[in-house]
Protein backbone atom coordinates (compact mmCIF):
# COMPACT_ATOMS: atom_id res chain seq x y z
CA UNK A 1 0.00 0.00 0.00
CA UNK A 2 1.05 3.78 -0.91
CA UNK A 3 2.23 5.81 1.85
CA UNK A 4 -0.66 8.08 2.74
CA UNK A 5 -0.11 12.28 1.81
CA UNK A 6 0.48 14.72 4.16
CA UNK A 7 -2.73 15.79 4.07
CA UNK A 8 -4.10 12.56 4.63
CA UNK A 9 -2.85 11.84 7.81
CA UNK A 10 -2.49 15.53 9.12
CA UNK A 11 -6.08 16.39 8.15
CA UNK A 12 -7.41 13.24 9.97
CA UNK A 13 -5.36 14.18 13.23
CA UNK A 14 -7.73 15.37 16.02
CA UNK A 15 -4.28 18.08 16.78
CA UNK A 16 -5.01 19.72 13.43
CA UNK A 17 -8.39 20.70 14.45
CA UNK A 18 -6.56 22.00 17.67
CA UNK A 19 -4.26 23.89 16.22
CA UNK A 20 -6.76 25.85 14.01
CA UNK A 21 -9.32 26.35 17.03
CA UNK A 22 -9.18 30.08 16.43
CA UNK A 23 -10.77 29.66 13.18
CA UNK A 24 -13.89 31.78 13.83
CA UNK A 25 -17.27 30.42 13.27
CA UNK A 26 -18.87 33.96 13.24
CA UNK A 27 -16.75 34.82 10.65
CA UNK A 28 -17.13 32.02 8.49
CA UNK A 29 -21.05 32.38 9.02
CA UNK A 30 -21.07 36.30 8.32
CA UNK A 31 -18.92 35.55 4.94
CA UNK A 32 -21.04 32.77 3.74
CA UNK A 33 -24.24 35.04 4.46
CA UNK A 34 -22.83 37.93 2.28
CA UNK A 35 -21.18 36.20 -0.18
CA UNK A 36 -25.26 34.01 -0.56
CA UNK A 37 -26.69 37.68 -0.75
CA UNK A 38 -24.29 38.86 -3.22
CA UNK A 39 -25.20 35.98 -5.79
CA UNK A 40 -28.75 35.67 -4.80
CA UNK A 41 -28.67 32.23 -4.07
CA UNK A 42 -31.79 31.19 -4.59
CA UNK A 43 -33.79 29.04 -2.13
CA UNK A 44 -33.09 25.36 -2.19
CA UNK A 45 -30.66 25.58 -4.53
CA UNK A 46 -28.62 22.87 -4.69
CA UNK A 47 -24.83 23.30 -3.17
CA UNK A 48 -21.47 21.06 -3.05
CA UNK A 49 -19.45 22.47 0.03
CA UNK A 50 -15.71 20.86 -1.68
CA UNK A 51 -13.18 19.96 1.57
CA UNK A 52 -15.69 20.63 3.74
CA UNK A 53 -13.87 19.65 6.95
CA UNK A 54 -16.25 19.05 9.76
CA UNK A 55 -18.83 21.35 7.97
CA UNK A 56 -18.87 24.71 9.31
CA UNK A 57 -19.22 26.58 6.11
CA UNK A 58 -22.10 23.25 4.96
CA UNK A 59 -24.05 24.26 8.33
CA UNK A 60 -24.71 28.22 7.44
CA UNK A 61 -25.31 27.34 4.15
CA UNK A 62 -27.85 24.96 5.06
CA UNK A 63 -29.47 27.36 7.50
CA UNK A 64 -29.78 29.66 4.79
CA UNK A 65 -32.40 27.30 2.87
CA UNK A 66 -30.01 25.50 0.65
CA UNK A 67 -29.40 21.71 -0.06
CA UNK A 68 -26.29 21.51 0.83
CA UNK A 69 -23.75 18.45 0.54
CA UNK A 70 -20.32 18.62 2.35
CA UNK A 71 -17.35 16.40 1.00
CA UNK A 72 -13.95 15.51 2.36
CA UNK A 73 -11.04 13.23 2.00
CA UNK A 74 -11.37 12.99 6.19
CA UNK A 75 -12.88 10.50 7.34
CA UNK A 76 -13.13 12.05 11.22
CA UNK A 77 -14.22 15.11 9.89
CA UNK A 78 -16.88 13.57 7.88
CA UNK A 79 -18.09 11.53 10.58
CA UNK A 80 -18.06 14.47 12.70
CA UNK A 81 -19.80 16.28 10.46
CA UNK A 82 -22.56 13.77 10.05
CA UNK A 83 -24.44 14.72 13.30
CA UNK A 84 -25.75 17.86 11.56
CA UNK A 85 -26.86 15.99 8.93
CA UNK A 86 -30.62 16.60 8.03
CA UNK A 87 -32.86 16.78 5.31
CA UNK A 88 -31.00 19.76 3.49
CA UNK A 89 -27.49 18.76 4.92
CA UNK A 90 -26.24 15.57 3.80
CA UNK A 91 -21.65 14.27 3.75
CA UNK A 92 -19.65 12.15 2.16
CA UNK A 93 -15.90 11.05 2.44
CA UNK A 94 -14.57 12.03 -0.85
CA UNK A 95 -11.88 12.92 -2.96
CA UNK A 96 -12.00 16.20 -4.40
CA UNK A 97 -10.12 15.52 -7.71
CA UNK A 98 -13.37 13.20 -8.17
CA UNK A 99 -16.46 14.32 -10.10
CA UNK A 100 -18.73 13.42 -7.22
CA UNK A 101 -21.68 13.97 -8.83
CA UNK A 102 -22.01 15.38 -12.45
CA UNK A 103 -24.24 18.15 -13.73
CA UNK A 104 -25.91 18.24 -10.66
CA UNK A 105 -25.18 21.05 -8.10
CA UNK A 106 -26.05 24.93 -8.94
CA UNK A 107 -22.95 26.12 -6.46
CA UNK A 108 -19.84 24.81 -5.47
CA UNK A 109 -17.77 26.32 -2.61
CA UNK A 110 -13.91 25.81 -1.77
CA UNK A 111 -13.43 27.61 1.01
CA UNK A 112 -10.73 28.58 3.25
CA UNK A 113 -7.73 27.47 1.28
CA UNK A 114 -8.76 23.77 0.88
CA UNK A 115 -7.21 23.50 -2.60
CA UNK A 116 -3.03 23.74 -3.19
CA UNK A 117 -1.77 20.89 -1.50
CA UNK A 118 -1.31 18.48 -4.32
CA UNK A 119 2.22 17.87 -5.47
CA UNK A 120 1.84 17.31 -9.14
CA UNK A 121 0.06 19.87 -11.34
CA UNK A 122 -2.18 17.53 -12.75
CA UNK A 123 -3.99 17.31 -9.17
CA UNK A 124 -4.48 20.74 -9.35
CA UNK A 125 -6.08 20.80 -12.71
CA UNK A 126 -7.78 17.75 -11.71
CA UNK A 127 -9.65 19.19 -8.89
CA UNK A 128 -11.04 22.22 -10.76
CA UNK A 129 -12.38 19.83 -13.61
CA UNK A 130 -14.18 18.31 -11.06
CA UNK A 131 -15.72 21.18 -9.70
CA UNK A 132 -16.71 22.19 -13.50
CA UNK A 133 -17.88 18.74 -13.87
CA UNK A 134 -20.44 18.70 -10.72
CA UNK A 135 -21.81 21.85 -11.36
CA UNK A 136 -24.68 22.16 -13.91
CA UNK A 137 -24.71 24.29 -17.02
CA UNK A 138 -24.45 28.02 -15.86
CA UNK A 139 -23.56 26.83 -12.87
CA UNK A 140 -21.12 29.29 -9.99
CA UNK A 141 -17.92 28.36 -8.53
CA UNK A 142 -17.04 29.90 -5.11
CA UNK A 143 -13.24 29.75 -4.47
CA UNK A 144 -11.58 31.56 -1.22
CA UNK A 145 -7.78 30.96 -1.18
CA UNK A 146 -4.80 32.94 0.64
CA UNK A 147 -3.90 35.53 -0.93
CA UNK A 148 -0.03 34.41 -1.63
CA UNK A 149 1.25 37.24 -2.52
CA UNK A 150 0.29 39.40 0.80
CA UNK A 151 1.36 35.43 3.08
CA UNK A 152 4.81 35.48 1.53
CA UNK A 153 5.71 38.90 2.03
CA UNK A 154 4.46 38.51 6.13
CA UNK A 155 5.24 35.44 6.78
CA UNK A 156 6.46 34.44 9.96
CA UNK A 157 9.48 31.81 9.57
CA UNK A 158 9.45 30.84 13.47
CA UNK A 159 6.18 31.04 15.99
CA UNK A 160 4.97 29.42 19.07
CA UNK A 161 1.17 29.01 19.36
CA UNK A 162 -0.26 27.89 22.85
CA UNK A 163 -3.30 25.78 22.69
CA UNK A 164 -4.42 24.68 26.02
CA UNK A 165 -1.95 22.46 27.45
CA UNK A 166 -0.17 21.90 23.93
CA UNK A 167 2.79 24.39 22.34
CA UNK A 168 2.58 23.91 18.53
CA UNK A 169 6.44 25.10 17.39
CA UNK A 170 5.89 26.35 13.59
CA UNK A 171 8.58 26.74 10.57
CA UNK A 172 7.44 28.40 7.58
CA UNK A 173 9.79 28.59 4.56
CA UNK A 174 9.01 28.97 0.83
CA UNK A 175 9.97 26.32 -1.12
CA UNK A 176 9.69 24.94 -5.39
CA UNK A 177 6.84 27.01 -5.30
CA UNK A 178 4.87 26.00 -1.69
CA UNK A 179 4.66 27.67 1.51
CA UNK A 180 5.84 24.66 3.75
CA UNK A 181 4.84 24.63 7.11
CA UNK A 182 6.85 22.49 10.17
CA UNK A 183 4.72 21.93 13.35
CA UNK A 184 5.89 20.27 15.96
CA UNK A 185 4.61 19.21 19.35
CA UNK A 186 4.35 17.86 22.56
CA UNK A 187 1.00 15.50 24.31
CA UNK A 188 1.33 13.53 27.00
CA UNK A 189 5.20 13.24 27.31
CA UNK A 190 5.06 11.55 23.07
CA UNK A 191 6.64 14.26 20.04
CA UNK A 192 4.81 14.79 17.24
CA UNK A 193 5.93 15.90 13.64
CA UNK A 194 3.03 17.27 11.10
CA UNK A 195 4.16 19.13 7.75
CA UNK A 196 1.95 21.28 5.59
CA UNK A 197 2.14 22.68 2.17
CA UNK A 198 0.38 25.42 0.50
CA UNK A 199 1.00 26.12 -3.48
CA UNK A 200 1.68 29.79 -4.20
CA UNK A 201 -1.01 30.24 -6.12
CA UNK A 202 -1.63 33.74 -8.09
CA UNK A 203 -4.71 35.28 -9.16
CA UNK A 204 -3.77 34.60 -13.10
CA UNK A 205 -2.30 31.05 -12.05
CA UNK A 206 -5.78 30.47 -11.01
CA UNK A 207 -7.45 32.08 -14.02
CA UNK A 208 -5.65 29.84 -16.50
CA UNK A 209 -6.51 26.95 -14.55
CA UNK A 210 -10.42 27.67 -14.57
CA UNK A 211 -10.50 28.51 -18.08
CA UNK A 212 -8.67 25.28 -18.96
CA UNK A 213 -11.79 23.88 -16.77
CA UNK A 214 -14.14 25.52 -18.88
CA UNK A 215 -15.08 28.37 -16.40
CA UNK A 216 -15.19 32.53 -17.42
CA UNK A 217 -13.86 34.25 -14.15
CA UNK A 218 -16.68 37.12 -13.27
CA UNK A 219 -15.41 38.56 -10.30
CA UNK A 220 -12.44 38.05 -7.29
CA UNK A 221 -12.82 39.78 -3.74
CA UNK A 222 -9.93 40.34 -1.53
CA UNK A 223 -11.16 39.61 2.05
CA UNK A 224 -14.57 37.92 3.35
CA UNK A 225 -16.27 41.63 3.45
CA UNK A 226 -16.23 41.20 -0.10
CA UNK A 227 -13.91 44.10 -0.58
CA UNK A 228 -11.99 44.42 -4.02
CA UNK A 229 -8.98 42.37 -4.45
CA UNK A 230 -5.28 43.83 -4.03
CA UNK A 231 -2.75 41.72 -4.72
CA UNK A 232 0.03 43.66 -2.22
CA UNK A 233 -3.00 44.49 0.41
CA UNK A 234 -5.32 42.00 0.35
CA UNK A 235 -5.76 38.43 2.78
CA UNK A 236 -7.71 36.51 0.46
CA UNK A 237 -8.49 35.72 -3.20
CA UNK A 238 -12.30 34.62 -3.44
CA UNK A 239 -12.85 34.25 -6.78
CA UNK A 240 -16.56 33.85 -8.58
CA UNK A 241 -16.32 32.00 -11.94
CA UNK A 242 -19.17 30.86 -13.76
CA UNK A 243 -19.49 27.11 -15.81
CA UNK A 244 -20.32 27.65 -19.37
Amino acid sequence: MADKQWFETWFDSPYYHTLYANRSAEEAENFITAISTHLRIAANAKVLDVACGKGRHSKTLAKLGFDVTGIDLSKNSIEYAKQYSCEKLHFAVWDMRETYKEASFDYVFNLFSSFGYFDNEEDDYAAIQAMYNNLKPGGTLVLDYINTEYAVKHMKSREIIPRGDIQFHIQKRLEKGFIKKKIEFLVDGEDYTFEEQLKVINQFRFDEMLGAAGFTLLETFGDYDLNPFNAGNSSRLILVARKA
